[in-house]
C-alpha cells in the first residue's frame, strides 16, 4: 500500500490510498463502512481509495436476478445504489468517503462531480467520454464505431457521508463481464482503455486521477452554494 500526499478538504486533509496488490471486496466493504462512521463522528479523514480487487459480481439495491446470467465469481451484496457490477484484476476502482453535510448535501451533485472527473481523466489519454441521458456510468466510441461503457458509477450515502465511487476499465478481461448485464443495460456493450488501444498502468492511471482532482473537488464545493453544471 503506498501513501499520496493528501489533497485540500473541508475539515480534514483528505487521505489518498493506492493500493498495489489486489483487495477483497468484502474488506474494502467493511473499511469503507468503518471510515464512514469515523468521517461522520468527526474522528477519521475524508478518503479517496484506489485499488482493484479479485473477480467478484456486486449486487446492489436495484438488483435483478434475472440479471445474474453466470455467477461463475462470488457474488457479494454491496448496499450501493444500482444493479450488477463486475470488478477484477486490470480494472481501476475508486472509493470515495466523503462529507457531503460539508458540500452541498447534494447527491445528483456528487454522482455528476464524479462523471465529470473521470471523463477529463479519460480526456489526458486521448479518449472521448460522456455521460448518456438515462444510463449511469461513463461511455465512449468502441473500435466497431458503437457506443459502449467504459466507467461504471455506484454510490451510497450514510448520514451525509458518500461511499463507494467508481471504476473504470484499463485491461481487464472483458469475457468476464458476460456473468450479468452489466448494470442492468443490455443493449450495450463494455469496453476498455487496452481494447481501444492506449495502455495505461494503473500508476499512470492513479497519477492522472490526481492531476485532475481539483476540479472534482471544486465542483463538489461549489454545489454548497449553486446549482451543479
Amino acid at each position: 500500500m503506498a501513501s499520496i500526499a493528501p489533497a485540500p478538504g473541508p475539515a480534514f486533509p483528505i487521505e489518498w490510498r493506492r493500493e498495489g496488490a489486489p483487495v477483497a471486496y468484502t474488506a474494502a466493504l467493511a473499511e469503507m463502512e468503518a471510515r464512514n462512521t469515523g468521517v461522520h463522528e468527526g474522528e477519521a479523514a475524508e478518503l479517496i481509495w484506489l485499488l482493484e480487487h479479485p473477480p467478484v459480481y456486486t449486487a446492489g439495491t436495484s438488483a435483478d436476478p434475472a440479471e445474474l446470467v453466470d455467477p461463475r465469481f462470488e457474488v457479494v451484496e454491496a448496499g450501493r445504489g444500482g444493479r450488477y457490477t463486475y470488478h477484477g484484476p486490470g480494472q481501476r476502482v475508486g472509493y470515495l468517503v466523503l462529507d457531503l453535510a460539508q458540500r452541498g448535501k447534494d447527491v445528483r451533485c456528487f454522482v455528476h462531480a464524479i462523471e465529470g472527473w473521470v471523463i477529463a481523466t479519460l480526456a489526458t489519454f486521448g479518449v472521448e467520454s460522456w455521460r448518456a441521458e438515462g444510463r449511469v456510468g461513463i461511455w465512449t466510441r468502441d473500435i466497431d464505431g458503437s457506443e459502449a461503457k467504459i466507467g461504471a458509477i455506484g454510490v451510497r450515502v450514510r448520514r451525509w457521508v458518500t461511499m463507494h465511487g467508481f471504476s473504470v476499465n484499463l485491461d481487464p478481461d472483458l469475457a468476464h463481464f458476460g456473468g450479468i448485464v452489466p448494470c442492468g443495460i443490455a443493449e450495450y456493450g463494455v469496453t476498455s482503455l487496452s481494447r481501444l488501444g492506449v495502455h495505461v498502468s494503473a500508476e499512470q492511471w492513479d497519477a492522472a486521477l490526481m492531476a485532475t482532482s481539483d476540479g472534482f473537488l471544486d465542483a463538489l464545493d461549489a454545489a454548497a452554494t449553486r446549482a451543479c453544471r
